[in-house]
């Protein structure tokens, strides 16, 4: 199969004699990585990490760019692909994969493979890459390891410590289950269509806390109420979690949420359902 690309976001391919045309949809943020250095970077990330040959669930792999560069590897692969002029298109390359056409987030990802383990990976959808990230922590019991592409300013969000300003929900919720560390940065020009912005690979490992010490459902919504209004001291943001004013005077609810860690987080949670 041979492909051109003629202009942004449209690309033709040569195969059997026939000419298939391919289009980049803005509905599904699809923006193609076409930078070798990139996709063998994630995929080799992935292959040294999978020491257990643990099935690879690659969503939005588009036309395929980085799903070869994992077969390369001697990967597994299984793709959630929504798109189905993508789906066509990964078919008539016989890559010996399973394909799964759905949006990933109307599955279920503790059935979606079985229910077995296995890592996550793929250059996402921009417009559904932190809902991406809630669906992995609801199954953070079977992906062990996530490697992905995300916009720049969502990478900071998801890496930032206490104390920046970029700190906030995702980076709490990603940090309680997982270690979470950058990789590159990548420049619009390393895609096409290209982006408006810079993006960047990171990748998250889980880490050794099988559950928090807490009501973990009260957790996330207390992260939640924090951060929905970050401005505010916790004793005001979350004053509707009690009628006993008095524990709010404790002194951990007179800060914002930006200056406190996952622990932090923790340990009000259990304040709160103590009383």
């Amino acid at each position: 199969m041979h492909e051109d690309t003629l202009s942004q976001g449209v690309f033709y391919f040569l195969s059997d004699n026939h000419i298939y045309t391919l289009k980049a949809k803005k509905k599904y943020g699809q923006h193609f990585l076409k930078d070798d250095r990139i996709t063998e970077e994630i995929a080799t990330q992935i292959a040294e990490a999978n020491i257990n040959s643990l099935p690879l669930l690659e969503i939005g792999p588009g036309k395929g760019a980085l799903t070869m560069r994992l077969i390369g590897k001697k990967q597994k692969v299984n793709c959630v692909e929504l798109d189905q002029d993508m789906v066509d298109h990964l078919e008539k390359q016989n890559l010996n994969i399973q394909i799964i056409q759905s949006d990933v987030l109307d599955i279920n990802p503790h059935e979606i493979l079985e229910g077995k383990p296995f890592f996550l990976c793929g250059n996402y959808p921009y417009n559904i890459s932190s809902q991406i990230l809630f669906w992995m922590l609801s199954a953070r019991d079977i992906i062990p390891l996530m490697v992905g592409m995300y916009q720049y300013e969502v990478a900071e969000r998801i890496l930032s410590k206490p104390g920046s300003r970029k700190y906030g929900i995702l980076s709490v919720l990603c940090q309680a289950y997982y270690d979470c560390s950058f990789l590159l940065e990548v420049p619009p020009e390393s895609f096409n269509p290209e982006p408006r912005v810079n993006s960047a690979v990171i990748k998250l490992t889980r880490n050794s806390t099988k559950t928090l010490d807490c009501d973990e459902k009260q957790f996330k919504r207390i992260v939640k109420m924090s951060f929905g209004q970050r401005r505010k001291k916790l004793s005001n943001s979350l004053k509707s979690l009690s009628e006993d004013r008095t524990i709010f005077e404790d002194s951990i609810f007179s800060k914002r949420p930006e200056h406190l860690s996952v622990q932090d987080f923790v340990t009000i949670t259990q304040i709160l359902n103590q009383n």
